[in-house]
């Protein structure tokens, strides 16, 4: 039986804000299909096919990521540069979903081509309404990128 692709890839190190980010999607309906890693070199491995990943396919990358800024072994801005300078996984819209407060960070990332930056409400009530508000743009209303936009040439 084949397995369904991931539609959610949640890159976050902080248990508290896994749990509060799956509950609230698990209330939305839009916790099906989430793929969680708790760092940066394990975000590039799963959206670039490699190491423990190497059994996906790029041709089934996830509907969106949602991606925290500070992360062990390689940080969000890290990730966000990697995943938008190849042309095959560019399209990929990318959600940063961080506590950083730094004007630095959020000017940055949209540099680097995210498609959204939020800080992180610290308010749980309203943290886990952001998140739940997330998916069902992301999953239900967004149109996302054709499988043409994934192909290079």
């Amino acid at each position: 039986m084949a397995q369904l692709p991931v539609e959610i890839l949640l890159v976050e190190d902080n248990s508290d804000d896994i749990e509060l980010a799956l509950h609230a999607l698990r209330r939305g309906g839009l916790a099906n299909r989430v793929e969680i890693v708790r760092d940066g070199e394990q975000a590039l491995d799963f959206l670039f096919c490699r190491g423990l990943y190497r059994h996906r396919s790029l041709a089934q990358p996830p509907r969106v990521v949602l991606l925290d800024l500070k992360l062990p072994k390689a940080d969000g801005l890290q990730v966000l540069k990697e995943l938008k300078s190849n042309p095959v996984t560019r399209p990929i819209p990318v959600v940063i979903l961080t506590a950083s407060r730094e004007e630095q960070d959020l000017v940055r990332s949209y540099q680097l081509g995210v498609n959204s930056y939020i800080q992180k409400p610290v308010d749980f009530e309203q943290f886990r309404r952001t998140v739940k508000e997330l998916g069902m743009f992301w999953l239900v209303i967004n149109q996302p990128p054709p499988q043409a936009a994934f192909q290079v040439g």
